[in-house]
């Protein structure tokens, strides 16, 4: 099989595995391991939560099917955690309803990956997020306001009149490209990509439940974010 390019900047990331299955463990550990990460493994949610507050790892790989604590609720202590709502989530799942995936983008998970999965799947999503991670770090800018509402992109906060609202990555990502530019119509699949960067698998209806979601959290300004029937969002301008 020919090798993945290796780039030198994420040979250093500690990933943490959060997965009970023995074999998917053995699968995820060696395939990471040879391609230059540093692996720590929790078998529970528990033990998932205390590695991650110990290691402060920079990518963490969740089973939403654990022993004890679930998955999704690993994700929500994770996202509410002031010291580790940064860390990217990959969900790592076999099961195959949507409503699975949402709940997990909803609370503020990076990305999933459905079992069975090939290695090269694996890295490359991965690397997906880690980029993602690393690329909005470089890039920061300053804020961003519009009526009682403002983003500031460096502290990943909202506020909504002097109020600091939780949002998830994924809804915090929409909402900038929105307010980035007021007025402009943005079409779903557009959002999409602002919330994915194009290299993860959601559909078109994960963005109606951002959207939602994003609604709910700025009131009372909620009728900002204005719906155009049939083509997506914007930012009332």
């Amino acid at each position: 099989m020919e090798a993945l390019a290796r780039p030198a900047v994420m040979k250093q990331s500690t990933i943490l595995i959060i997965e009970d299955d023995a074999d998917i463990v053995e699968l995820l550990q060696y395939n990471l391991t040879k391609e230059g990460f540093r692996v720590r493994v929790a078998r529970d949610g528990d033990s998932g939560l205390h590695e991650a507050r110990r290691y402060r790892p920079d990518l963490i790989l969740l089973d939403l099917m654990l022993p004890g604590v679930d998955g999704l609720e690993v994700c929500r202590r994770l996202k509410r955690d002031s010291d580790l709502s940064s860390t990217p989530v990959l969900m790592v799942t076999a099961k195959a309803e949507e409503s699975d995936v949402v709940s997990g983008l909803e609370m503020g998970a990076d990305d999933y990956l459905s079992k069975p999965f090939s290695p090269r799947e694996l890295l490359a999503r991965v690397r997906a997020v880690l980029r993602r991670g690393q690329s909005s770090s470089e890039h920061e800018k300053a804020r961003l306001e519009f009526g009682g509402v403002v983003l500031d992109r460096p502290r990943h906060e909202v506020t909504v009149d002097d109020r600091l609202v939780e949002f998830t990555r994924a809804e915090f990502r929409l909402l900038w490209a929105l307010g980035s530019s007021p007025g402009r119509v943005f079409a779903r699949d557009e959002l999409v990509e602002f919330i994915t960067g194009g290299e993860a698998h959601i559909s078109d209806r994960n963005v109606d439940v951002h959207v939602s979601a994003i609604r709910k959290k700025l009131e009372p300004y909620s009728d900002l974010v204005k719906t155009v029937r049939g083509v997506g969002y914007k930012i009332k301008d």
